[in-house]
């Protein structure tokens, strides 16, 4: 393995890291409504549990309102029961086959607790990253020792580890603030 090849690693993996990350931070809700609210939610299915997107059509009436719209007649109760179930707090109505999710307002005590668990997902990203870097410092010392690369280049190598670091965890406080920030907009 050389240098190149840890450095190339180590930036592949900080990416998959903050891909995880903005994953992660779309399922927190705010105010607004989205469809990837659901997406967490399974509903039973002949047997499987799938994903509600799997089973019905799931789009925006308007900004405060999910419809959902079964692909089959049966199914309606089953997702309706499932979403009311989920522990995303949203009570559902149905109006034949068509399902509402209509989004409570957010109260300010929960939209601070919401921006809780948004730093506490960035923090873990960052310790994702810092972990990252550490496994490639590692890798950077193992070449070092086993004498496949020179001192110099070792810590030149660091240093851009370090830098890259630096940048992706910038990338991470900006979109934890930015979340923050669409959390706490009424």
């Amino acid at each position: 393995m050389t240098i190149a090849d840890i450095k190339k690693t180590a930036e592949a993996k900080m990416a998959k890291s903050i891909e995880a990350l903005k994953g992660e931070l779309q399922k927190i809700r705010t105010g607004r409504a989205h469809p990837g609210i659901l997406d967490q939610v399974h509903v039973d299915y002949y047997g499987a549990m799938v994903p509600i997107s799997q089973v019905a059509n799931v789009s925006l009436v308007d900004a405060r309102t999910i419809s959902v719209q079964p692909w089959e007649k049966g199914l309606a109760a089953k997702i309706e029961k499932a979403i009311r179930e989920s522990d995303l707090g949203l009570n559902p109505a149905s109006q034949g086959d068509l399902i509402r999710v209509p989004m409570p307002a957010l109260s300010e005590e929960r939209r601070r607790d919401l921006t809780k668990v948004v730093r506490h997902t960035g923090e873990d990203a960052k310790v994702a990253v810092r972990n990252l870097r550490r496994d490639a410092n590692e890798h950077l010392k193992k070449l070092l020792k086993d004498k496949a690369v020179a001192e110099d280049d070792e810590r030149r190598a660091q240093d851009e580890v370090q830098k890259l670091t630096d940048r992706v965890v910038v990338e991470i406080d900006r979109m934890v603030h930015a979340k923050e920030a669409e959390i706490m907009a009424v």
